[in-house]
């Protein structure tokens, strides 16, 4: 919680900024200005202390309870600490204005996530960076951001979560090497209790520069070339984040359940895709028990989650195999009651889960090297002895695995289900409907 300095305005020196102090786990102290608090005490931003950073993770690893208030905290932290390093190496302060659109993008990037965060993207509703323009450009946030930093703030401050700003610091709040990623690996080790988030935060952001981008020549956030020891350590703390937390097994089975339970209210009206943004998690869990209580949220309310019948790594499959599973949600419900009737279960006993991220560990950037050159991290423009663009996505393939689960014990055609959910989406959508 803050410490409230209560003050009155004359008490106030009119040449220094108010701060908040908030305490925090990971970070410690978090200063806050006055601008920020006030966006932090807006009801967009407080629904956040109840929406879970990892969603359904808690089930797996019992610490992983914080939430995504946490984060946009400590976001917000990381965005005042870089910007004065980059105002430092730069050798002249930044436009006052520019840094505060800057730190409020960082605090409020996640206020358009659904409740337990990013699992409900995977069945076809909107990307929560898309649901945040009415919350960030209207409504009391946009009129506080109107009001301290100009009738366009509003706008300013989205383009910078969309990742459409043409400000040169647009890189902190969305990019390869962004802020954002950052904070949440490692909070999100420190409360698994997991030692797999280790990231030299400080060798990073004290590696960050504003550089001419080597293909536009627009200036933009870049790394120093002594910096890639430490870029390799996040790339390989988000690798192993994923194939131990974020892609868990347990975790994929009960973020499957949550996915077709709430898919199959969305099909039948029990709640409607423009409202669930809206809710918390806890929240959602209850709207759905009130008005459509089924199996399938008894199981995943008394964590009895479904068990893996098939697993298979995509390695073995070809590239783009099963790839439609993660963009096409209504043939992924058709082909789970297909293979369940295959097997003697019901439907929605059977789910499907192979999980896509095409940027979980991309890499684009550019480097000023020794020399003072500026070159993209690309393979064919390798620094140092690691191809690190090329490992990234041999590392997200080994991450990523096909599995089917079932609610109970049960033998399925395991060559069968593979080789269907190889093929093309319409062919497997024509095996399905015949």
């Amino acid at each position: 919680m803050p410490i409230r300095r209560h003050l009155a305005s004359s008490d106030r020196r009119p040449d220094t900024m108010h701060f908040e102090i908030i305490r925090d786990p990971l970070w410690n102290n978090i200063r806050v200005d006055d601008a920020a608090m006030r966006l932090v005490d807006t009801r967009v931003v407080q629904r956040l202390r109840y929406v879970r950073q990892l969603g359904l993770a808690y089930l797996v690893y019992p610490g992983a309870t914080h939430s995504r208030f946490e984060h946009a905290l400590g976001t917000y932290h990381l965005a005042r600490r870089t910007l004065a390093l980059l105002e430092e190496r730069e050798g002249a302060p930044f436009d006052a204005d520019a840094c505060a659109i800057v730190r409020a993008a960082a605090l409020l990037h996640d206020v358009g996530h659904y409740p337990f965060s990013h699992a409900l993207e995977e069945i076809g509703v909107t990307h929560h960076e898309d649901l945040a323009r009415p919350l960030v450009t209207g409504g009391e946030v946009g009129a506080l951001l109107a009001a301290e930093l100009g009738a366009d703030a509003p706008t300013r401050v989205f383009d910078l979560i969309r990742g459409r700003s043409a400000s040169p610091l647009q890189g902190l709040i969305s990019g390869s090497l962004d802020l954002d990623k950052i904070e949440y690996l490692k909070r999100d080790a420190h409360m698994c209790g997991v030692p797999y988030g280790e990231i030299d935060v400080d060798r990073l952001t004290h590696s960050l520069v504003l550089v001419a981008d080597p293909d536009s020549g627009r200036r933009t956030v870049g790394v120093v070339e002594k910096g890639m020891a430490a870029l390799e350590s996040l790339l390989f703390a988000k690798y192993q984040m994923y194939r131990n937390v974020y892609w868990h097994h347990a975790v994929r089975s009960a973020t499957a359940m949550y996915k077709r339970l709430v898919g199959d209210a969305l099909a039948t009206g029990v709640v409607r895709a423009d409202t669930i943004v809206g809710f918390t998690d806890e929240g959602l869990l209850a709207h759905l028990g009130r008005t459509a209580p089924t199996p399938l949220l008894d199981a995943l309310l008394t964590r009895r989650l479904y068990k893996r019948a098939l697993e298979c790594p995509a390695p073995e499959l070809a590239d783009g195999a099963a790839d439609w599973i993660g963009t096409d949600p209504a043939l992924v419900v058709s082909v789970e009651d297909y293979l369940a009737k295959r097997v003697g279960l019901a439907p929605g006993e059977l789910l499907l889960d192979y999980p896509i991220k095409t940027q979980m560990l991309g890499l684009d950037i550019p480097v000023l090297r020794r020399s003072g050159a500026i070159e993209r991290l690309t393979p064919a423009n390798l620094i140092g002895s690691i191809n690190l663009p090329s490992l990234s996505d041999d590392l997200y393939r080994s991450a990523r695995w096909l599995r089917v689960f079932v609610a109970r014990r049960t033998t399925v055609p395991s060559a069968e289900i593979v080789a269907l959910v190889s093929r093309p989406a319409s062919e497997v959508r024509d095996v399905v409907t015949r």
